[in-house]
């Protein structure tokens, strides 16, 4: 026992001297405290570790992620990239020159030959299945240009999803596949969430299937531009949820959820420096794609109801300072949207609105900015009725506007009820003489306003590409297009000329 003893009494003697030596070296520092730097600490007689119910949270994020990780597909887009390739050359080459030595154009057409092999995606985003029966909700741009796309499940169970019908001015996409019994995800109200609210990303990013990531709502009404200023959309409406939760690039079409497991969102951009997370995402509200969907389903087409007004965010600084410059006018920044114009016939100007009134409430629910005024009639359909509150010469007024489509219509409509043009997804202008000449064409009309996604977008066409032949016939107007096309089922034949001069023939069949 003496014998143990004096085998631990170096250790005891060490351990007490340690201690003293701590007690010695805070005794010192508090009596020299002008040689110590305390700036990065304090101290508080009342400090506690920060609660925040870590343990609760953590088993709602778990719920949450149980809940919809089944729900979230990876949705994979195979489309014929040899045009893309060639377009892409032309891009270098104009920038660089033929880097060949002449031998570029041949290289080229060696490329177009090329065919892309078939199991090859040229692009990967997410989905979330909305219902047993096979419907799944995606993006626009997810799906866009796409010759087949393969939906594949969380369990790896594969599938070819057809593609039922997109709308480019809020960028969803809803698709179908063939199977019964599939996992969910239910729509939440995303009218009432809060800002500060947890929330659950969950999708496919950068080719890791099944990412859950967390964080907060960090705002609401968001308008990013994205839309507009990728040139897809003619009408865009975006009034984006904002989140730190990290998304990147394979995330669009995912969902975002309250710890419920509940659908508050589609996932669908970020703001970044280098296209990568940096801690701003954006989705799709879901009261807004629920609705688009439900358009979808049931008309085939998005039914828009508009206000039928012209208009100027006085939230915006810049835009009011150009405006002001533009008109030599002198109108102050703000809240609300300024009425600078009404078109005839428009629901507005029929419920007696002019111009210089300023919006500030729809349904009573207050418009600080363009954002606000955009979903919020952006979710209605033609003949709807909304209480417009408005204030002119500082005097508020509520008024009913009846919204109207874009050809002044109060109707919905269906497909059956489109236009060829409206059908095919694009407008054309008549081709001048003088190009005409240039170009040795003896017809020709000019595409405008070709819509992502639309027959003619998937045939190859884009902006002020130059059509010659439709079935055969000589095209000179948009009339032309019609009558040829109106009534006409079948594949279509296109003939047609890019920027460069060269000539295509492609086909797509009559929707």
């Amino acid at each position: 026992m003496k014998s143990t003893f004096k085998k631990l009494l170096p250790f005891a003697f060490v351990g007490i001297l340690s201690g003293a030596t701590t007690v010695g070296v805070q005794q010192y520092l508090s009596h020299n405290s002008n040689n110590v730097d305390e700036s990065y600490f304090t101290k508080s007689t009342n400090a506690s570790f920060v609660g925040m119910n870590t343990a609760n949270v953590g088993d709602d994020f778990v719920k949450a992620s149980k809940t919809t990780v089944p729900a979230v597909v990876t949705i994979k887009n195979y489309q014929n990239r040899a045009s893309s390739r060639a377009s892409d050359q032309d891009l270098f080459d104009f920038f660089f020159g033929d880097p060949f030595g002449g031998k570029g154009q041949q290289r080229q057409k060696q490329q177009q030959q090329q065919q892309t092999p078939e199991n090859i995606p040229s692009g990967l985003g997410s989905g979330v299945i909305i219902s047993p029966d096979g419907y799944i909700i995606s993006n626009n741009h997810v799906v866009a240009g796409a010759n087949k796309l393969e939906v594949v499940l969380s369990n790896k169970k594969s599938y070819i999803a057809t593609l039922v019908g997109t709308d480019p001015n809020t960028d969803i996409s809803l698709l179908k596949i063939e199977e019964k019994g599939l996992p969910f995800l239910n729509f939440a109200n995303s009218d009432n969430v809060e800002v500060g609210q947890w929330v659950l990303a969950v999708g496919n990013p950068l080719g890791l299937n099944s990412t859950v990531t967390a964080g907060i709502i960090s705002a609401k009404g968001r308008g990013i531009g994205i839309l507009s200023g990728q040139g897809k959309a003619t009408n865009p409406i975006e009034s984006f949820i904002q989140t730190d939760a990290a998304i990147n690039p394979g995330n669009s079409g995912g969902a975002l959820v309250n710890v419920n497991g509940d659908l508050i969102g589609i996932n669908s951009a970020i703001s970044s420096t280098n296209g990568y997370y940096q801690g701003y995402g954006f989705a799709v509200p879901a009261n807004l794609a629920r609705k688009i969907i439900e358009d979808i389903k049931k008309f085939g087409i998005v039914q828009r109801g508009f206000l039928g007004v012209n208009s100027l965010d006085l939230s915006n600084d810049q835009q009011v300072a150009f405006y002001n410059r533009e008109k030599k006018t002198n109108i102050k920044t703000g809240s609300g949207v300024y009425i600078t114009g009404l078109p005839d016939n428009s629901g507005a100007q029929d419920a007696g609105m002019k111009v210089g009134d300023i919006i500030t409430k729809i349904d009573g629910a207050n418009i600080t900015d363009f954002a606000d005024l955009s979903i919020a009639i952006g979710s209605k359909r033609p003949g709807d009725k909304v209480q417009v509150t408005y204030s002119r010469n500082g005097k508020e007024t509520t008024s009913t506007v009846t919204l109207k489509d874009q050809k002044g219509g109060t109707s919905t409509r269906t497909k059956a009820d489109l236009t060829v043009t409206e059908k095919i997804g694009a407008e054309f202008q008549s081709l001048d003489d003088r190009t005409k000449a240039y170009y040795g064409l003896n017809s020709g009309i000019v595409a405008k306003n070709v819509i992502e996604g639309s027959e003619m977008a998937k045939a190859g066409i884009v902006d002020n590409y130059i059509i010659t032949d439709i079935n055969g016939k000589p095209v000179n107007s948009q009339k032309d297009v019609e009558s040829i096309l109106n009534k006409f089922s079948g594949t279509v034949q296109i003939k047609y000329m890019d920027d460069y001069g060269r000539n295509y023939t492609r086909g797509f069949k009559m929707p």
